[in-house]
């Protein structure tokens, strides 16, 4: 099924007792439904607009349980992943397991009790493990309660097992299909006498089984976001400046408005034309013939040598934030007999995911509707609202799964080029599609950067001193300038950090790791691993160089530098051990 998305409480908890989100208009006949979603059939959601009652579990009749899903899949199997955590607890029959994604809208209108929706980070499953648990045992003890009060016996005399309760006494059985609707009654147990299973008695999460995504995309079912059709729809292709920060001066639409298909051409906003017609091959053809006038600005005077000179001078710039410190690094770099040095870069990346943006919009005076992939449906949504200029309450992002991402849907660029399109042409559906050139273009690229090396070294080949300069862009500084510190971009780090998930696994007496920071014009944006890339790549090039000038063998080299840091050397053991080394 490919079905619309939800979320997780953003602390981690859950609230088992809210009996209102369990009790909605709609419910199928004889379902329990926990946690998430009524569990509406395909076509009666396309049919209607009533709200749906978010819940984690949906049991039908027919023993069909149906999931919810807080995160996007982006190829990496955590939509399965995530299932297999409620299922385990659930106690459920994984070959009826079935997922439903969730509207950000209904999360919104159920007082965000999901919280953000957003997917990224590596975060989908270790953010949301506990209470996801929590969600499958909690279903799973009202179900058993229901057939215990059905039997008239205690519940702690039955047990569960794939999807089937057995009274151990009698050796009655029942199965959750049977026992939905009465489960419906059930008050949630309170989150205090929730048990969860022991990891050792797992059996389905962890465990090798068959994805939950992967029937549809192989039998050529799955509905990608820019395979998506509804009558009446019209298909946008847009171009915009070729230059980052340029101008769209002007356009000849009379050259182009009798050519087949053409039903209008509009500018998007000040850097955007689009033309808009009955078939993307046609929008494009048009869109080629178009003539259009460009004002490029000064930043058609930058280059790659360019922005490589700036990057240069920023490696032995006087001024820059510091991300990790320790000792006198410059000092004793100074006063060392031996300094070893190197110079590396890393260049523009693009995500070049496999499906190009796309998102259908239909813009009507009294709401806006988006259908669509995002990595962030709730930012998604604001993006929306505004672009309609329309309240969030009426605007709606039915989500849809992902053909490639990588971090580019994180951003919401195309959602709002297909909101102010459709906004020009009401009442219509309006899919925008961006060709593969648009994307190489447009993208918004993995930062550029460089970085020097220097490191102090006594006689036995021991690091006395480290500073390591990065000179380059900043994402934080263009997509969230709130998240700025005192430490300038606290992303730049990822990996170079002095405590944390993204500490350095590396002790040095004497540490300097800071940033000079320079923006090209080239708009920068989340890419897969992001500054973990190129610091690993820097750093650990380095530490090679370090091993080979003291004249020791790479392994033994890091071992000392990570005697303090048991857990980056017991990764650094295993892939030893791993490759023979």
């Amino acid at each position: 099924m490919n079905k619309p998305e939800a979320q997780a409480p953003a602390n981690g908890s859950i609230n088992l007792s809210r009996r209102g989100f369990l009790k909605g208009s709609g419910a199928a006949a004889g379902a329990f439904v926990f946690g998430f979603s009524v569990p509406f059939s395909q076509s009666a959601l396309a049919q209607s607009e009533s709200p749906e009652v978010n819940a984690w579990v949906v049991v039908q009749p027919d023993e069909t349980v149906l999931i919810r899903i807080a995160r996007q899949e982006m190829g990496q199997g955590s939509l399965t992943g995530l299932a297999q955590l409620v299922a385990e607890d659930l106690e459920c029959d994984w070959d009826k397991v079935d997922f439903e994604l969730v509207k950000p809208g209904r999360n919104r209108e159920r007082d965000n009790v999901w919280g953000s929706q957003f997917t990224a980070g590596s975060t989908a499953i270790r953010g949301s493990h506990e209470y996801l648990r929590q969600g499958g045992a909690a279903a799973r003890m009202m179900l058993t309660e229901a057939a215990a009060r059905q039997w008239q016996v205690p519940a702690s005399e039955c047990t569960v097992s794939e999807g089937v309760i057995t009274h151990e006494p009698s050796g009655r059985t029942t199965t959750f299909g049977a026992v939905a609707q009465a489960a419906n009654d059930i008050e949630p147990p309170k989150t205090e006498s929730i048990r969860l299973k022991d990891p050792k008695d797992w059996r389905i999460a962890g465990k090798d089984k068959a994805r939950l995504d992967t029937l549809d995309k192989l039998d050529g079912s799955l509905v990608y976001g820019a395979d998506f059709s509804m009558p009446g729809m019209l298909v946008a292709v847009p171009k915009a400046c070729p230059v980052h920060g340029g101008k769209l001066k002007s356009f000849d639409a009379e050259k182009v408005k009798n050519m087949p298909g053409v039903k209008q051409v509009v500018r998007v906003d000040d850097e955007t034309v689009a033309v808009v017609a009955d078939t993307f091959w046609r929008a494009q053809k048009a869109l080629k013939a178009l003539p259009i006038e460009w004002d490029e600005g000064e930043n058609a005077k930058v280059s790659s040598e360019s922005i490589a000179k700036k990057l240069r001078e920023g490696l032995t710039a006087d001024t820059s934030f510091i991300g990790n410190q320790a000792g006198d690094a410059k000092d004793a770099l100074a006063k060392a007999e031996r300094v070893i040095e190197a110079d590396y870069s890393y260049p523009y990346q693009n995500h070049a995911q496999m499906e190009t943006l796309a998102a259908t919009v239909r813009w009507r005076k009294n709401g806006c509707e988006m259908w669509g992939p995002t990595q962030v449906p709730g930012t998604a949504l604001e993006a929306l609202a505004e672009a309609a200029e329309l309240p969030q309450d009426v605007c709606e992002i039915h989500t849809m799964r992902i053909g490639g991402s990588f971090g580019r849907r994180a951003a919401t660029d195309y959602i709002r080029q297909a909101t102010l399109i459709a906004k020009q042409i009401p009442d219509t559906p309006i899919k925008l599609m961006w060709t593969r050139e648009e994307d190489m273009l447009q993208g918004r690229f993995h930062p550029v950067t460089q970085c020097r090396l220097r490191a102090a070294m006594d006689d036995e080949g021991n690091v006395q001193a480290l500073h390591m300069r990065i000179s380059g862009q900043s994402i934080m500084a263009y997509a969230m300038p709130q998240a700025m510190s005192d430490k300038g971009d606290p992303v730049v780090y990822q990996g170079l950090d002095p405590e944390g998930d993204m500490a350095l696994g590396y002790s040095v007496p004497n540490l300097l790791v800071d940033h000079a920071m320079y923006n090209p014009h080239i708009r920068p944006g989340f890419w897969r691993g992001v500054n973990l890339n190129q610091n690993a790549l820097y750093l650990e090039s380095f530490i090679d160089e370090l091993a080979h000038a003291a004249g020791q063998d790479p392994l033994a080299f890091r071992r000392k530098l990570m005697a303090k840091h048991p857990k980056h050397l017991a990764v650094l053991e295993a892939a030893a051990e791993g490759i023979g080394w």
